[in-house]
């Protein structure tokens, strides 16, 4: 018997499951039914329109049976100057040099580079079916506070506001550089995400090559486009605020949401009503009406377990190559690793080997978590 034919977006392949034919399916016995407990939460795949890939839900497992590593919480109670913290004000760093005694946010060029000028371009060719290419460019740290013991959560919003400030004069200055076409800032909290110094500080690179889901991200907003005429993320706010069930905060010209394919638990996009392809476009109020809701967001991520949140954050912007990005849309993105307190998304063999992520919550519950919690630091309360 045939399959009748079931319509799905232009752009969707099929789903895991239609990708084998039924013809090709040996006859098993049916399995008995498994109590409604079992089948409660989100058991279902969601169209990732960014990544172009299918992400899967299954909810139910959330609270599974776990013997495994639980997460310890990062240490507390520190000192708000540490002399042997090389981001400190006034001290040595690996390089020789010392660190002004800065008031506000710091910038310097990073002493252990991952990417830099330096680096080799006179390559020898590989074997085979093989390609390298020189990987060139400059990183920078970029410290929040001269106070060793704070995170951003718990700056004032003014000291954001002087955060993104920033973020928008190293992308403009490093831009401008020649041989540079990306800039990527970024910042991993806490020591599951592989923070190396708890001083509050984020991460500049600027390259001479554009990180992959940007590539993804425009030649999917250049398919959406070829389809329907709209730009994509446009159309992905008018989903969200419409359903409305995932936006965890927003103001007069920005919204915070767990998006509907979010591969993690706490996963939340931050992102401008209107669309922008760099943090430099953004006029004065949208880059204050930025870091206010980036401030309240992750206070509510520390509200949620009063404990400092883990993540991942990255500012997601389009090339700077000097050719114009009308179809992308600047946004800032937030990986937190934890899927509850003391456990984190651990990301599988089938997951890496097969390519598809598998979520363990549901980002309608996940939003209504963060949409419940407060606004005023746990630590001020």
């Amino acid at each position: 018997m045939t399959r009748p034919h079931r319509r799905r977006p232009e752009a969707c392949p099929p789903t895991l499951h239609e990708r084998t034919s039924p013809s090709s399916l040996a006859v098993v016995p049916s399995l008995p039914m498994k109590p409604p407990s079992y089948c409660a939460g989100g058991w279902e795949q969601r169209w990732h329109p960014l990544l172009r890939e299918w992400v899967v839900f299954s909810a139910h497992r959330q609270n599974r049976p776990w013997t495994g590593e639980q997460v310890a919480t990062s240490a507390s109670g520190q000192s708000d100057y540490d002399p042997e913290c090389y981001l400190c004000p006034g001290n040595t760093r690996v390089s020789a040099l010392k660190n002004q005694n800065y008031q506000g946010v710091y910038v310097f060029d990073n002493d252990r580079p991952s990417i830099s000028f330096d680096a080799p371009t006179d390559l020898s060719p590989p074997t085979g079916l093989y390609r390298n290419k020189p990987a060139t460019g400059l990183t920078r740290v970029l410290c929040y506070s001269p106070l060793h013991n704070l995170t951003m959560a718990e700056l004032d919003t003014a000291q954001v506001v002087d955060v993104v400030r920033e973020w928008q004069n190293q992308t403009r200055l490093l831009g401008e550089m020649p041989g540079i076409t990306s800039v990527t800032i970024f910042e991993n909290k806490g020591e599951i995400c592989g923070m190396s110094n708890p001083h509050p500080h984020g991460q500049i690179y600027a390259t001479n090559f554009v990180y992959k889901t940007v590539e993804s991200h425009l030649q999917a907003a250049e398919e959406h486009h070829a389809q329907t005429g709209r730009i994509l993320f446009q159309d992905i706010l008018a989903a969200e605020l419409e359903d409305a069930t995932r936006i965890v905060a927003q103001n007069d010209t920005m919204v915070a949401f767990v998006p509907y394919f979010a591969r993690f638990s706490y996963e939340i996009y931050i992102a401008p009503k209107r669309s922008v392809a760099h943090i430099t476009a953004l006029n004065e109020q949208e880059a204050t009406d930025l870091a206010t809701l980036l401030h309240e967001v992750l206070v509510r991520l520390d509200n949620l377990w009063s404990m400092p949140f883990p993540y991942l954050l990255m500012l997601q912007q389009a090339p700077l190559d000097g050719a114009e990005y009308p179809l992308f849309h600047f946004h800032i993105a937030l990986y937190p690793p934890l899927r509850a307190p003391e456990l984190r998304k651990y990301v599988a063999a089938h997951e890496i080997g097969g390519g598809n992520f598998l979520a363990d919550t549901m980002p309608e519950v996940k939003a209504a978590e963060l949409r419940a919690t407060s606004t005023t630091h746990y630590t001020q309360r």
